[in-house]
């Protein structure tokens, strides 16, 4: 869908649709976008099927910051149109340029980085799985460096296996435009245990991640969904499809009605990223081994709110050797070369 790549080369959370001379007709958002995708919408179908057909805007001659800017606030948008006399966008007013000093991000980001790495040895025998090197520099560090380049300042990395490797390479992350903590596990916790280690309560939804991932996702777009959604957490799926390697064969009371040629089947699975309201880190139980499905499966029993955003960005998960062949190969198209 061409609204994804005009999203993502603006640089912000929303596209503007036009059709002749620029007359403004819609617009339509990552998480329009990522709707329609669990709705079933292909990324290949017209934007019409996602875009809002009447995106809120303001006429040229009504244009003041003040009137923007309190029309941003009351619409909780950061980009309107305006217009002329004929409906065509002669300009995008934008929050981050209408504010001299935009907000600071103070998200907390929590990376799982304890992991034993147990189906990458004999190369984690001396190493952290987070810290194997890809791309010229540990992957860990990757992962810091494109969380700091989207914005992001303040880590918690949950360490245990070869803990002291992590802390000597990042120290508390000034050389690397951040601030890191560490959460020691004495003991292994699980991908959620970990958070029951946090020195305080949160203000603001956490990130969470795992620590052995490669990815291109824009994390901006997704706490904007987790907050739309009011939900107490959310899970980033990301589509994988299994292939049948047969003919299929489908009947009906013994008789052969169809052949079905390797046939395959789409779903959504567990991408290992997460946000997690600050509610909901009160269930995880304290010095016990808990993972995050685990802390879903107790939301949805509580008929607490627990959203999935789906992706459609790049992402890798290396668990094993031919994971990690294919990021050493990808990630320089992907991430740059090491700085």
């Amino acid at each position: 869908m061409d609204a994804i790549k005009a999203i993502d080369a603006g640089g912000k959370q929303v596209a503007f649709v036009t059709a002749e001379n620029n007359k403004l007709t819609g617009s339509v958002t990552d998480g329009d976008i990522r709707r329609g995708l669990l709705q079933g919408i292909s990324l290949s179908d017209p934007v019409e099927k996602v875009m809002k057909t009447n995106p809120v805007h303001v006429k040229h001659d009504n244009w003041q910051k003040w009137f923007v800017l309190d029309l941003m606030k009351t619409d909780k948008v950061h980009q309107i149109p305006v217009i002329d006399d004929d409906g065509c966008i002669v300009s995008i007013s934008s929050i981050d340029d209408l504010l001299e000093q935009p907000e600071p991000n103070n998200t907390w980001v929590v990376i799982m980085a304890g992991g034993l790495g147990t189906r990458l040895r004999p190369l984690t025998h001396d190493v952290p799985k987070p810290m194997l090197p890809v791309g010229g520099r540990p992957l860990l560090e990757s992962i810091i460096r494109n969380f700091v380049a989207q914005g992001y300042r303040k880590f918690f990395l949950s360490v245990n296996y070869k803990a002291d490797i992590v802390e000597k390479h990042f120290e508390d992350g000034t050389d690397f435009g951040a601030d890191i903590r560490y959460l020691h596990e004495n003991k292994r916790l699980g991908t959620a245990g970990a958070l029951s280690l946090l020195p305080e309560r949160p203000d603001a939804p956490v990130i969470v991640m795992n620590g052995d991932l490669l990815t291109t996702v824009n994390f901006d777009h997704l706490l904007q969904f987790h907050n739309e959604h009011q939900a107490e957490a959310t899970i980033c799926g990301r589509e994988y499809q299994q292939q049948v390697p047969y003919g299929v064969l489908k009947t009906e009371n013994s008789y052969l009605t169809q052949i079905v040629e390797k046939p395959s089947t789409k779903y959504l699975v567990n991408s290992g990223i997460y946000v997690v309201s600050p509610d909901a880190l009160e269930l995880i139980p304290k010095n016990t081994y808990f993972d995050m499905p685990q802390l879903f499966e107790l939301l949805l029993k509580q008929d607490k709110r627990t959203v999935v955003f789906p992706m459609h960005e790049y992402w890798l998960d290396i668990g094993q050797f031919k994971d990690l062949e294919k990021a050493q190969t990808e990630f320089e198209l992907l991430f740059g070369s090491e700085s």
